[in-house]
């Protein structure tokens, strides 16, 4: 499906999505959004980073399945499924995953860099 295809979306299963790989051990399924809101699904495998970086997106993400060390700012912890963390606008975050896993995220505005 096309990722135009998805704005506004309101009925949508998951296998009519698909994962774009980023390699590494990293894939990503952008879900459907709207200009305000995006959820996107990062699938790692072990050992897989999430590069340290920083945005003016508000980001939420759930720990689906796995372990990951999270860094936020200064911060490091050790989140399992179940767990989540919050990325406030501009604030350097990162993860390494301890075993595979999966994060939801949730981002307002949506990201048209993963558009």
């Amino acid at each position: 499906m096309n990722f135009k295809d998805l704005k506004n979306q309101t009925l949508i299963t998951d296998s009519d999505l698909d994962w774009d790989d980023l390699g590494a051990g990293v894939k990503r399924k952008v879900m459907p959004f709207d200009d305000n809101l995006m959820l996107v699904k990062v699938a790692f495998e072990k050992d897989a980073v999430g590069t340290l970086h920083n945005h003016p997106h508000l980001q939420l993400s759930y720990v689906a399945k796995g372990s990951f060390e999270v860094t936020m700012g200064d911060n490091k912890k050790t989140l399992n499924e179940g767990d989540l963390f919050f990325a406030p606008t501009m604030i350097f975050h990162g993860v390494v995953c301890l075993e595979d896993g999966l994060l939801i995220d949730i981002f307002n505005p949506h990201r048209e860099d993963f558009l």
